[in-house]
Protein backbone atom coordinates (compact mmCIF):
# COMPACT_ATOMS: atom_id res chain seq x y z
CA UNK A 1 0.00 0.00 0.00
CA UNK A 2 2.74 2.45 0.96
CA UNK A 3 6.25 2.80 -0.41
CA UNK A 4 9.63 4.05 0.72
CA UNK A 5 9.49 7.12 -1.54
CA UNK A 6 11.27 9.52 0.80
CA UNK A 7 10.85 12.49 -1.55
CA UNK A 8 7.07 12.05 -1.60
CA UNK A 9 6.69 11.71 2.16
CA UNK A 10 9.16 14.47 2.95
CA UNK A 11 7.20 16.90 0.79
CA UNK A 12 3.89 15.61 2.19
CA UNK A 13 5.00 16.23 5.78
CA UNK A 14 6.51 19.62 4.96
CA UNK A 15 3.19 20.77 3.48
CA UNK A 16 0.70 18.84 5.61
CA UNK A 17 2.01 19.81 9.05
CA UNK A 18 1.99 23.61 8.52
CA UNK A 19 -1.44 23.45 6.87
CA UNK A 20 -2.80 21.24 9.61
CA UNK A 21 -1.37 23.64 12.20
CA UNK A 22 -2.92 26.60 10.42
CA UNK A 23 -6.35 24.95 10.29
CA UNK A 24 -6.00 23.90 13.91
CA UNK A 25 -5.17 27.43 15.00
CA UNK A 26 -8.21 28.77 13.17
CA UNK A 27 -10.42 26.10 14.75
CA UNK A 28 -9.06 26.98 18.19
CA UNK A 29 -10.62 30.42 17.86
CA UNK A 30 -14.02 28.74 17.69
CA UNK A 31 -13.03 26.60 20.68
CA UNK A 32 -12.05 29.70 22.65
CA UNK A 33 -15.33 31.41 21.75
CA UNK A 34 -17.36 28.32 22.68
CA UNK A 35 -15.64 27.69 26.03
CA UNK A 36 -15.32 31.31 27.11
CA UNK A 37 -18.80 32.35 26.06
CA UNK A 38 -20.29 29.07 27.25
CA UNK A 39 -18.66 29.62 30.61
CA UNK A 40 -20.71 32.81 31.00
CA UNK A 41 -24.01 31.81 29.40
CA UNK A 42 -25.07 28.89 27.18
CA UNK A 43 -27.09 31.31 25.03
CA UNK A 44 -23.98 33.42 24.35
CA UNK A 45 -22.26 30.37 22.90
CA UNK A 46 -25.27 29.27 20.86
CA UNK A 47 -25.89 32.75 19.43
CA UNK A 48 -22.29 33.31 18.33
CA UNK A 49 -22.11 29.82 16.85
CA UNK A 50 -25.17 30.58 14.71
CA UNK A 51 -23.97 34.10 13.83
CA UNK A 52 -20.60 32.84 12.58
CA UNK A 53 -22.45 30.77 10.00
CA UNK A 54 -22.62 34.04 8.04
CA UNK A 55 -18.85 34.06 7.72
CA UNK A 56 -19.02 30.38 6.88
CA UNK A 57 -21.16 31.25 3.84
CA UNK A 58 -18.76 34.05 2.93
CA UNK A 59 -15.86 31.62 3.09
CA UNK A 60 -17.71 29.30 0.72
CA UNK A 61 -17.90 32.10 -1.84
CA UNK A 62 -14.31 33.11 -1.26
CA UNK A 63 -13.23 29.50 -1.74
CA UNK A 64 -14.19 29.72 -5.41
CA UNK A 65 -11.61 32.45 -5.99
CA UNK A 66 -8.97 31.01 -3.69
CA UNK A 67 -9.63 27.51 -5.08
CA UNK A 68 -9.03 28.70 -8.63
CA UNK A 69 -5.91 30.47 -7.38
CA UNK A 70 -4.67 27.30 -5.69
CA UNK A 71 -5.33 24.99 -8.67
CA UNK A 72 -3.88 27.13 -11.43
CA UNK A 73 -1.24 28.66 -9.18
CA UNK A 74 0.12 25.28 -8.11
CA UNK A 75 0.38 24.10 -11.72
CA UNK A 76 2.08 27.25 -12.98
CA UNK A 77 4.39 27.23 -9.97
CA UNK A 78 5.32 23.64 -10.84
CA UNK A 79 6.13 24.85 -14.36
CA UNK A 80 8.18 27.75 -12.97
CA UNK A 81 6.01 30.54 -14.45
CA UNK A 82 6.02 33.12 -11.65
CA UNK A 83 4.49 36.02 -13.61
CA UNK A 84 1.36 34.01 -14.40
CA UNK A 85 1.02 33.04 -10.74
CA UNK A 86 1.06 36.75 -9.89
CA UNK A 87 -1.61 37.46 -12.54
CA UNK A 88 -3.83 34.76 -11.02
CA UNK A 89 -3.19 36.28 -7.58
CA UNK A 90 -4.46 39.68 -8.76
CA UNK A 91 -7.51 38.06 -10.33
CA UNK A 92 -8.40 36.35 -7.06
CA UNK A 93 -7.90 39.57 -5.08
CA UNK A 94 -10.43 41.41 -7.25
CA UNK A 95 -13.09 38.74 -6.77
CA UNK A 96 -12.51 38.32 -3.03
CA UNK A 97 -12.69 42.07 -2.52
CA UNK A 98 -16.16 42.25 -4.07
CA UNK A 99 -17.46 39.35 -1.96
CA UNK A 100 -16.04 40.85 1.22
CA UNK A 101 -17.74 44.20 0.63
CA UNK A 102 -21.11 42.53 0.05
CA UNK A 103 -20.98 40.56 3.30
CA UNK A 104 -19.80 43.58 5.25
CA UNK A 105 -22.84 45.57 4.12
CA UNK A 106 -25.23 42.70 4.93
CA UNK A 107 -23.86 42.21 8.45
CA UNK A 108 -23.82 45.90 9.34
CA UNK A 109 -27.19 46.84 7.84
CA UNK A 110 -29.35 43.71 8.14
CA UNK A 111 -28.02 41.51 10.98
CA UNK A 112 -31.42 40.68 12.47
CA UNK A 113 -32.69 39.27 9.17
CA UNK A 114 -29.58 37.13 8.83
CA UNK A 115 -30.11 35.68 12.31
CA UNK A 116 -33.77 34.88 11.58
CA UNK A 117 -32.63 32.34 9.00
CA UNK A 118 -30.90 30.30 11.72
CA UNK A 119 -33.22 30.61 14.70
CA UNK A 120 -36.53 32.03 15.88
CA UNK A 121 -35.38 32.32 19.50
CA UNK A 122 -35.45 36.06 20.40
CA UNK A 123 -32.61 35.77 22.92
CA UNK A 124 -30.30 34.15 20.37
CA UNK A 125 -31.21 36.69 17.69
CA UNK A 126 -30.42 39.58 20.05
CA UNK A 127 -26.97 38.29 20.98
CA UNK A 128 -26.25 37.37 17.36
CA UNK A 129 -27.02 40.91 16.17
CA UNK A 130 -24.59 42.34 18.74
CA UNK A 131 -21.88 40.04 17.41
CA UNK A 132 -22.47 40.70 13.69
CA UNK A 133 -22.50 44.50 13.96
CA UNK A 134 -18.86 44.38 15.08
CA UNK A 135 -17.56 41.20 13.41
CA UNK A 136 -18.96 42.40 10.07
CA UNK A 137 -16.01 44.79 9.76
CA UNK A 138 -13.62 41.81 9.87
CA UNK A 139 -15.38 40.33 6.84
CA UNK A 140 -13.92 43.19 4.77
CA UNK A 141 -10.42 41.85 5.45
CA UNK A 142 -10.90 38.08 5.37
CA UNK A 143 -10.95 37.60 1.59
CA UNK A 144 -7.79 39.62 1.01
CA UNK A 145 -5.75 37.81 3.65
CA UNK A 146 -6.96 34.42 2.39
CA UNK A 147 -5.56 35.18 -1.08
CA UNK A 148 -2.18 36.07 0.42
CA UNK A 149 -2.10 32.89 2.50
CA UNK A 150 -3.00 30.64 -0.45
CA UNK A 151 -0.25 32.15 -2.60
CA UNK A 152 2.27 31.59 0.19
CA UNK A 153 1.24 27.92 0.41
CA UNK A 154 1.61 27.16 -3.29
CA UNK A 155 4.94 29.03 -3.50
CA UNK A 156 6.64 26.86 -0.85
CA UNK A 157 5.98 29.13 2.15
CA UNK A 158 3.42 26.92 3.91
CA UNK A 159 5.30 27.27 7.20
CA UNK A 160 4.99 31.05 7.00
CA UNK A 161 1.20 30.79 6.71
CA UNK A 162 1.13 28.52 9.77
CA UNK A 163 3.20 31.00 11.77
CA UNK A 164 0.99 33.93 10.78
CA UNK A 165 -2.16 32.02 11.68
CA UNK A 166 -0.70 30.79 14.95
CA UNK A 167 0.33 34.29 16.00
CA UNK A 168 -3.00 35.90 15.11
CA UNK A 169 -4.97 33.10 16.76
CA UNK A 170 -2.92 33.52 19.94
CA UNK A 171 -3.74 37.22 19.90
CA UNK A 172 -7.41 36.46 19.23
CA UNK A 173 -7.66 34.05 22.17
CA UNK A 174 -5.86 36.45 24.51
CA UNK A 175 -8.17 39.28 23.49
CA UNK A 176 -11.15 36.95 23.95
CA UNK A 177 -10.18 36.36 27.57
CA UNK A 178 -9.62 40.07 28.20
CA UNK A 179 -12.70 41.44 26.44
CA UNK A 180 -15.29 38.71 27.10
CA UNK A 181 -14.63 38.46 30.83
CA UNK A 182 -13.43 42.02 31.35
CA UNK A 183 -9.82 41.53 32.45
CA UNK A 184 -7.24 44.30 33.00
CA UNK A 185 -9.89 46.69 34.25
CA UNK A 186 -12.05 46.45 31.12
CA UNK A 187 -15.83 46.09 31.53
CA UNK A 188 -17.01 42.57 30.53
CA UNK A 189 -18.28 42.72 26.94
CA UNK A 190 -19.65 39.19 26.37
CA UNK A 191 -20.46 38.53 22.71
CA UNK A 192 -19.29 42.02 21.72
CA UNK A 193 -15.92 41.18 23.22
CA UNK A 194 -15.64 38.05 21.08
CA UNK A 195 -16.48 40.07 17.96
CA UNK A 196 -13.95 42.79 18.81
CA UNK A 197 -11.25 40.20 19.36
CA UNK A 198 -12.01 38.64 15.97
CA UNK A 199 -11.82 42.01 14.21
CA UNK A 200 -8.51 42.88 15.87
CA UNK A 201 -6.99 39.51 14.89
CA UNK A 202 -8.07 39.87 11.25
CA UNK A 203 -6.49 43.34 11.06
CA UNK A 204 -3.20 41.99 12.41
CA UNK A 205 -3.32 38.98 10.07
CA UNK A 206 -3.74 41.10 6.95
CA UNK A 207 -0.98 43.47 8.05
CA UNK A 208 1.40 40.52 8.56
CA UNK A 209 0.53 39.09 5.13
CA UNK A 210 1.24 42.36 3.34
CA UNK A 211 4.49 43.04 5.19
CA UNK A 212 5.89 39.51 4.79
CA UNK A 213 4.93 39.32 1.11
CA UNK A 214 6.97 42.45 0.43
CA UNK A 215 10.15 40.50 1.26
CA UNK A 216 12.35 38.90 -1.46
CA UNK A 217 11.28 35.39 -2.47
CA UNK A 218 7.57 36.04 -1.92
CA UNK A 219 4.87 36.70 -4.52
CA UNK A 220 2.97 39.96 -4.11
CA UNK A 221 0.41 41.79 -6.27
CA UNK A 222 1.69 44.68 -8.37
CA UNK A 223 -0.68 47.65 -8.55
CA UNK A 224 0.09 48.10 -12.25
CA UNK A 225 -1.30 44.60 -12.97
CA UNK A 226 -4.02 44.46 -10.30
CA UNK A 227 -6.78 45.56 -12.69
CA UNK A 228 -5.35 44.18 -15.93
CA UNK A 229 -7.29 41.33 -17.55
CA UNK A 230 -5.78 38.36 -19.35
CA UNK A 231 -8.62 36.78 -21.34
CA UNK A 232 -7.00 33.38 -21.81
CA UNK A 233 -6.06 33.13 -18.15
CA UNK A 234 -9.48 34.43 -17.07
CA UNK A 235 -11.14 31.68 -19.11
CA UNK A 236 -9.02 29.00 -17.44
CA UNK A 237 -9.72 30.56 -14.05
CA UNK A 238 -13.48 30.45 -14.67
CA UNK A 239 -13.30 26.79 -15.72
CA UNK A 240 -11.73 25.97 -12.36
CA UNK A 241 -13.52 28.49 -10.16
CA UNK A 242 -17.13 28.28 -11.36
CA UNK A 243 -17.63 24.61 -10.44
CA UNK A 244 -15.93 25.34 -7.10
CA UNK A 245 -18.38 28.21 -6.62
CA UNK A 246 -21.31 25.94 -7.42
CA UNK A 247 -20.03 23.25 -5.05
CA UNK A 248 -19.28 25.85 -2.37
CA UNK A 249 -22.79 27.27 -2.57
CA UNK A 250 -24.33 23.80 -2.54
CA UNK A 251 -22.20 22.74 0.41
CA UNK A 252 -22.14 26.08 2.25
CA UNK A 253 -25.88 26.79 2.13
CA UNK A 254 -26.64 23.13 2.78
CA UNK A 255 -24.22 22.89 5.69
CA UNK A 256 -25.58 26.12 7.14
CA UNK A 257 -29.11 24.76 6.88
CA UNK A 258 -27.99 21.94 9.18
CA UNK A 259 -27.33 24.54 11.89
CA UNK A 260 -30.72 26.04 11.11
CA UNK A 261 -32.40 22.68 11.72
CA UNK A 262 -30.66 22.36 15.06
CA UNK A 263 -31.55 25.94 15.97
CA UNK A 264 -35.23 25.25 15.32
CA UNK A 265 -35.13 22.14 17.54
CA UNK A 266 -34.52 24.28 20.63
CA UNK A 267 -31.73 25.94 22.58
CA UNK A 268 -30.41 22.62 23.96
CA UNK A 269 -30.06 21.13 20.48
CA UNK A 270 -28.40 24.34 19.24
CA UNK A 271 -25.95 24.31 22.15
CA UNK A 272 -25.01 20.63 21.67
CA UNK A 273 -24.57 21.19 17.93
CA UNK A 274 -22.33 24.20 18.63
CA UNK A 275 -19.95 22.09 20.72
CA UNK A 276 -20.07 19.13 18.31
CA UNK A 277 -19.24 21.45 15.39
CA UNK A 278 -16.20 22.84 17.19
CA UNK A 279 -14.82 19.37 18.01
CA UNK A 280 -15.55 18.16 14.48
CA UNK A 281 -13.72 21.11 12.93
CA UNK A 282 -10.66 20.59 15.15
CA UNK A 283 -10.31 16.91 14.27
CA UNK A 284 -10.97 17.57 10.58
CA UNK A 285 -7.85 19.76 10.54
CA UNK A 286 -5.96 16.52 9.88
CA UNK A 287 -7.80 15.73 6.65
CA UNK A 288 -7.76 19.41 5.64
CA UNK A 289 -3.97 19.51 5.96
CA UNK A 290 -3.53 16.39 3.83
CA UNK A 291 -6.06 17.69 1.30
CA UNK A 292 -4.15 20.95 0.90
CA UNK A 293 -0.88 19.09 0.52
CA UNK A 294 -2.43 16.74 -2.06
CA UNK A 295 -3.65 19.63 -4.17
CA UNK A 296 -0.22 21.27 -4.27
CA UNK A 297 1.87 18.10 -4.70
CA UNK A 298 -0.28 16.54 -7.42
CA UNK A 299 -0.82 19.94 -9.07
CA UNK A 300 2.91 20.68 -9.19
CA UNK A 301 3.59 17.39 -10.98
CA UNK A 302 0.72 17.79 -13.45
CA UNK A 303 1.69 21.38 -14.23
CA UNK A 304 5.29 20.32 -14.81
CA UNK A 305 4.06 17.77 -17.34
CA UNK A 306 4.81 14.75 -15.13
CA UNK A 307 1.37 13.18 -15.59
CA UNK A 308 2.48 9.67 -14.66
CA UNK A 309 3.98 10.83 -11.37
CA UNK A 310 0.97 13.04 -10.68
CA UNK A 311 -1.30 10.02 -11.13
CA UNK A 312 0.90 7.99 -8.78
CA UNK A 313 0.80 10.74 -6.15
CA UNK A 314 -2.97 11.00 -6.45
CA UNK A 315 -3.38 7.26 -5.92
CA UNK A 316 -1.26 7.39 -2.79
CA UNK A 317 -3.27 10.30 -1.44
CA UNK A 318 -6.53 8.41 -1.95
CA UNK A 319 -5.18 5.46 0.06
CA UNK A 320 -3.89 7.78 2.77
CA UNK A 321 -7.39 9.30 3.05
CA UNK A 322 -8.77 6.04 4.47
CA UNK A 323 -6.00 5.81 7.06
CA UNK A 324 -6.65 9.43 7.99
CA UNK A 325 -10.39 8.72 8.32
CA UNK A 326 -9.81 5.89 10.79
CA UNK A 327 -7.44 8.08 12.81
CA UNK A 328 -10.04 10.85 12.94
CA UNK A 329 -12.72 8.39 14.06
CA UNK A 330 -10.51 7.25 16.95
CA UNK A 331 -9.74 10.84 17.93
CA UNK A 332 -13.44 11.68 18.02
CA UNK A 333 -14.17 8.72 20.29
CA UNK A 334 -11.30 9.56 22.63
CA UNK A 335 -12.20 13.26 22.89
CA UNK A 336 -15.87 12.75 23.80
CA UNK A 337 -15.45 12.15 27.57
CA UNK A 338 -13.10 15.13 27.98
CA UNK A 339 -15.41 17.53 26.13
CA UNK A 340 -18.44 16.42 28.11
CA UNK A 341 -16.53 17.01 31.33
CA UNK A 342 -15.33 20.53 30.57
CA UNK A 343 -18.26 22.09 28.68
CA UNK A 344 -21.03 23.65 30.74
CA UNK A 345 -24.33 22.36 29.29
CA UNK A 346 -27.81 21.58 30.55
CA UNK A 347 -28.45 17.86 31.23
CA UNK A 348 -30.59 17.55 28.07
CA UNK A 349 -27.95 19.27 25.90
CA UNK A 350 -25.31 16.90 27.29
CA UNK A 351 -27.44 13.89 26.27
CA UNK A 352 -27.76 15.31 22.76
CA UNK A 353 -24.00 15.88 22.57
CA UNK A 354 -23.22 12.25 23.45
CA UNK A 355 -25.39 11.04 20.60
CA UNK A 356 -23.83 13.52 18.17
CA UNK A 357 -20.35 12.23 19.01
CA UNK A 358 -21.42 8.68 18.10
CA UNK A 359 -22.73 9.88 14.73
CA UNK A 360 -19.55 11.87 14.08
CA UNK A 361 -17.35 8.80 14.61
CA UNK A 362 -18.89 7.27 11.47
CA UNK A 363 -18.99 10.60 9.65
CA UNK A 364 -15.22 11.09 9.98
CA UNK A 365 -14.29 8.34 7.51
CA UNK A 366 -16.47 9.80 4.79
CA UNK A 367 -15.28 13.33 5.50
CA UNK A 368 -11.62 12.32 5.21
CA UNK A 369 -11.98 10.32 1.99
CA UNK A 370 -14.07 12.97 0.25
CA UNK A 371 -12.07 15.98 1.42
CA UNK A 372 -8.69 14.58 0.41
CA UNK A 373 -9.82 12.91 -2.82
CA UNK A 374 -12.33 15.46 -4.13
CA UNK A 375 -10.87 18.74 -2.88
CA UNK A 376 -7.22 17.70 -3.07
CA UNK A 377 -6.67 15.16 -5.85
CA UNK A 378 -9.55 15.98 -8.20
CA UNK A 379 -9.08 19.72 -7.75
CA UNK A 380 -5.35 19.54 -8.56
CA UNK A 381 -6.17 18.67 -12.17
CA UNK A 382 -9.17 20.96 -12.54
CA UNK A 383 -11.72 18.13 -12.18
CA UNK A 384 -14.04 20.30 -10.10
CA UNK A 385 -17.48 19.49 -11.55
CA UNK A 386 -17.71 16.15 -9.76
CA UNK A 387 -18.08 17.93 -6.43
CA UNK A 388 -21.13 19.79 -7.75
CA UNK A 389 -22.84 16.61 -8.96
CA UNK A 390 -22.12 14.67 -5.79
CA UNK A 391 -23.42 17.45 -3.54
CA UNK A 392 -26.57 17.87 -5.63
CA UNK A 393 -27.39 14.18 -5.19
CA UNK A 394 -26.19 13.26 -1.69
CA UNK A 395 -26.67 16.53 0.20
CA UNK A 396 -29.58 18.24 -1.56
CA UNK A 397 -31.26 15.10 -2.81
CA UNK A 398 -30.97 13.01 0.36
CA UNK A 399 -29.54 14.62 3.51
CA UNK A 400 -31.34 17.99 3.51
CA UNK A 401 -34.81 16.65 2.58
CA UNK A 402 -34.56 13.97 5.29
CA UNK A 403 -33.39 16.46 7.94
CA UNK A 404 -36.05 19.01 6.93
CA UNK A 405 -38.83 16.43 7.09
CA UNK A 406 -37.56 15.19 10.43
CA UNK A 407 -37.43 18.72 11.85
CA UNK A 408 -40.59 20.34 10.54
CA UNK A 409 -42.95 17.50 9.58
CA UNK A 410 -42.33 14.29 11.51
CA UNK A 411 -40.57 15.79 14.57
CA UNK A 412 -37.95 13.08 14.82
CA UNK A 413 -35.59 12.93 17.81
CA UNK A 414 -32.72 15.41 17.69
CA UNK A 415 -30.05 12.73 17.17
CA UNK A 416 -31.94 11.18 14.25
CA UNK A 417 -32.16 14.58 12.55
CA UNK A 418 -28.47 15.15 13.24
CA UNK A 419 -27.63 11.76 11.69
CA UNK A 420 -29.53 12.80 8.57
CA UNK A 421 -27.27 15.85 8.27
CA UNK A 422 -24.19 13.59 8.27
CA UNK A 423 -25.37 10.88 5.88
CA UNK A 424 -24.17 12.63 2.72
CA UNK A 425 -20.44 12.26 3.42
CA UNK A 426 -20.68 8.51 4.02
CA UNK A 427 -22.96 8.03 1.02
CA UNK A 428 -20.50 9.71 -1.34
CA UNK A 429 -17.63 7.26 -0.77
CA UNK A 430 -18.50 4.62 -3.44
CA UNK A 431 -19.24 7.31 -6.03
CA UNK A 432 -16.01 9.13 -5.23
CA UNK A 433 -13.91 5.97 -5.66
CA UNK A 434 -15.65 5.13 -8.95
CA UNK A 435 -14.95 8.60 -10.33
CA UNK A 436 -11.36 8.49 -9.12
CA UNK A 437 -10.63 5.51 -11.35
CA UNK A 438 -11.77 7.41 -14.43
CA UNK A 439 -8.63 9.59 -13.99
CA UNK A 440 -10.25 12.70 -15.44
CA UNK A 441 -8.21 14.67 -12.91
CA UNK A 442 -4.89 13.74 -14.57
CA UNK A 443 -4.58 16.95 -16.66
CA UNK A 444 -2.01 19.67 -17.31
CA UNK A 445 -3.90 22.99 -17.22
CA UNK A 446 -0.97 25.26 -18.10
CA UNK A 447 -0.30 26.93 -21.45
CA UNK A 448 3.13 27.19 -23.06
CA UNK A 449 1.98 30.50 -24.52
CA UNK A 450 2.04 32.01 -21.06
CA UNK A 451 5.70 31.12 -20.72
CA UNK A 452 6.54 32.70 -24.07
CA UNK A 453 4.79 35.91 -23.08
CA UNK A 454 6.74 36.02 -19.86
CA UNK A 455 10.09 35.57 -21.65
CA UNK A 456 9.28 38.23 -24.22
Amino acid sequence: MFTNDTIFYKKLWSLMLPMMLQNLMLALVAVADAFMLGGMDQNYMSAVSLATQIQFIQNMLLSAATGGLAILGAQYWGRGNIKTVDDIFCMALRLCGLVSIAFFIACICFPQYLMLFFTDEPVLIGYGVQYLRIAGFSYLLTGISQCYLVVMKISEHALTTALISSATVGINIALNAILIYGKLGITPMGVRGAATATLSARMIELACCILISSRPGYIRPYLTRLFQRNRELARDFRKCAMPILGASLFWGVGFTSYSSFMGHLGVDAAAANSVAAVVRDIICCLSAGISGAAGIMVGNELGAGNLKRGKLYGTRMMKISFVCGVAMMVLMGISAPFILHFVKLTPQAAVYLKGMFVVLCVYMIGRSVNEITINGVFGSGGDTMFDVYSLAVTMWGIAIPLAALGTYRFHWPVIVVYACTCIDEVGKIPWTLYHFRKYKWVKDLTHTGMEQKEKS
